[in-house]
């Protein structure tokens, strides 16, 4: 949550520098960048409320919980990136690149892109950090952890934050393009890519949240881990099903159809279930259901 509220709040104050900027400096590519900043703010604040929505506890009519209600959300702020910064930042580079005439103050451009970099390079790193260490925990690269984490948020930080570096570069290079050559093209050029960048962004995010609230499985490899943990449990002779889903950004589900050894009593069963349970979650404590169904073995 820490790090969405970071970079909420870097993006706001940097989405007012580059307003003003691109106002002044009449330049194409920096109003991009100011409204892929205001749409960076409002997806941080989508985020926000996504973290706050799917941590509420489980009731009567929502047994697993909400935290599928956090995928809602991230898939909510991903289509505004994808409509309002998108959108307006190709729609304005076309228009400056068929009409455009420069008339504003290439300076004030440059501060305020080389503020914002170490800004968003700041919140980026913090981003870095923590990817880092969720991937460690789960023995992964970082990667594969972006590939396949269920935690959007964090995801979503990530990617945003890399854009809007990406987005600086080119911003500063369509500016200077078009100040050593007099020619709008490439301040448009640049406003372009911007637009380009955040539909990669949004259509990435989007995708992954859709999978997600659609009911995605853990990773293969997780997969074949939790089923050899089962296999290998006393009393188990082998585990004909095993199914999983995302729950949430933090919670999965387990469950599975398990041949028991035929001379086991029904209290060994209960107490391999006991123990499945214990030892999957020590393992993966983002487990928070586990359910084995004894299944007759074939004849």
């Amino acid at each position: 949550m820490g790090t969405v509220v970071v970079a909420g709040l870097a993006n706001l104050a940097i989405a007012v520098a580059k307003l003003v900027a691109g106002i002044v400096s009449h330049s194409a590519a920096m109003l991009s960048e100011a409204v892929h900043s205001l749409a960076d703010t409002v997806t941080e604040v989508l985020l926000f409320t996504a973290l706050r929505r799917g941590t509420k506890p489980p009731d009567a009519r929502h047994p697993f919980g909400y935290g599928k209600e956090s995928y809602v959300w991230a898939f909510i702020a991903a289509l505004f990136t994808f409509v309002a910064g998108a959108g307006f930042s190709i729609t304005h580079g076309v228009n400056t690149i068929r009409t455009g005439e420069h008339s504003g103050n290439y300076l004030i451009a440059y501060l305020v892109l080389a503020a914002s970099f170490v800004a968003e390079g700041i919140s980026f790193l913090r981003a870095v950090r923590q990817v880092r260490g969720q991937a460690e925990k789960w023995q992964t690269t970082p990667v594969r952890f972006l590939r396949h984490t269920s935690d959007t948020m964090v995801k979503a930080v990530f990617l945003e934050d890399a854009a809007a570096l990406i987005g600086i570069l080119l911003a500063a290079a369509g500016i200077g393009l078009s100040q050593l050559t007099g020619d709008e093209l490439w301040d448009g050029l640049a406003s372009i890519l911007i637009g380009a960048l955040l539909l990669f962004v949004a259509g990435t995010l989007a995708h992954s949240n859709v999978s997600l609230l659609v009911g995605r499985a853990v990773p293969r490899r997780i997969h074949e881990e939790i089923h050899d943990l089962i296999a290998a449990l006393p009393a188990v002779e082998r585990v004909d099903t095993l199914l999983t889903m995302q729950l949430g950004p933090g919670e999965v589900l387990v469950a599975a159809k398990v041949d028991f050894t035929d001379t086991v009593s029904g209290a060994e069963i209960e107490r391999t279930a006991d123990l499945a349970e214990r030892r999957l979650h020590d393992r993966y404590p983002t487990i928070a259901y586990v359910f084995l169904d004894p299944t007759r073995g074939a004849v």
